[in-house]
């Protein structure tokens, strides 16, 4: 099946090299799409990707591909931090890429870093918030310096981008923000960690008007059920009985899932789903995020035959 609009992918990753540490464990980019990661290696990336550098040229090939039209790039603390390469993208590609900052909240001077960010340019904010329940101390969302940086986010309408620990373990903290800043707007990632206990008690955070939720990483959730994903289909049915299809945008979290799937399979076993109406489509894949994240100059893409067909 072919989609007859432009396709926004609210959650992706890129970089130039991963080398970190999250826990006291080492990341590290290695040969052939792999990387150390926490004491053993990996497949990161696809096999090709032979030097681990996961750009935006190799990405936008793959949205082409997939008649993909724009995409919001996030960050993870096991990738790094990619401030400054994600600054270049988004100069660079302003019609494709909508890329956040983040702040290394591991690390002190948080507020004087956000604002450096939000000077150099950056409109979106990620927090990967299920890093901050460390195991020898937790970082609370509702903290004096975070809460002023929500503050200004609002002030300024920067979005926030927000992956949260499993289940409800985040969401009070996120209950005490978005009572503070009710403008503030917020994606929340994951489908709120999807097949984890009590996952609705994220997706029930959308009933704010200012919340979004989004779909990055539902194929890796229900890996093992795999293609087409009919776990994940339910469970976007079950996400808009509670919250409504209006307040649901799909994400691929590219690229580590397409070391298993292609990007375009990543959307296409909901554009096939008959469980889900044309116009639920419509919304989830593409009308949800545009109007959420503003994008703009949305470039149609022709679709591509393959050779094999």
């Amino acid at each position: 099946m072919i989609a007859d609009y432009p396709i926004i992918d609210a959650h992706a990753h890129l970089w130039l090299r991963q080398d970190t540490t999250v826990e006291g464990q080492k990341i590290e980019t290695l040969a052939n799409g792999r990387s150390l990661f926490m004491g053993e290696i990996r497949q990161m990336v696809p096999p090709f990707i032979v030097d681990g550098r996961n750009t935006a040229e190799i990405f936008l090939s793959n949205m082409d591909y997939a008649q993909v039209s724009a995409a919001v790039i996030t960050q993870e603390y096991i990738d790094g931090v990619q401030n400054d390469y994600l600054l270049e993208v988004q100069q660079r590609y302003p019609d494709r890429f909508l890329c956040c900052g983040m702040v290394d909240l591991r690390r002190e001077g948080w507020l004087s870093h956000a604002s450096e960010l939000f000077l150099q340019g950056f409109r979106a904010l990620k927090i990967p918030a299920n890093r901050l329940l460390m195991s020898d101390r937790r970082i609370w969302l509702t903290t004096d310096e975070l809460m002023e940086i929500f503050g200004e986010m609002e002030r300024q309408d920067l979005l926030l981008s927000i992956d949260l620990a499993d289940g409800a373990a985040q969401v009070a903290e996120m209950e005490e923000i978005i009572a503070a800043f009710p403008r503030l707007r917020i994606a929340i990632g994951h489908f709120g960690m999807v097949t984890r206990p009590q996952w609705q008690e994220q997706i029930k955070l959308a009933r704010h008007p200012n919340v979004r939720i989004e779909s990055g990483g539902i194929t890796w959730l229900f890996h093992e059920e795999f293609y087409p994903y009919q776990g994940a289909i339910w469970a976007i049915k079950e996400a808009a009985s509670l919250v409504g299809i209006g307040k649901l945008m799909w994400g691929s979290d590219y690229p580590r899932t397409i070391t298993a799937i292609t990007y375009r399979m990543s959307y296409d076993f909901v554009l096939r789903s008959s469980l889900i109406t044309d116009a639920e489509k419509e919304m989830f894949l593409s009308s949800n995020a545009n109007q959420f994240y503003g994008f703009s100059n949305l470039k149609e893409l022709p679709y591509i035959k393959n050779m094999s067909e």
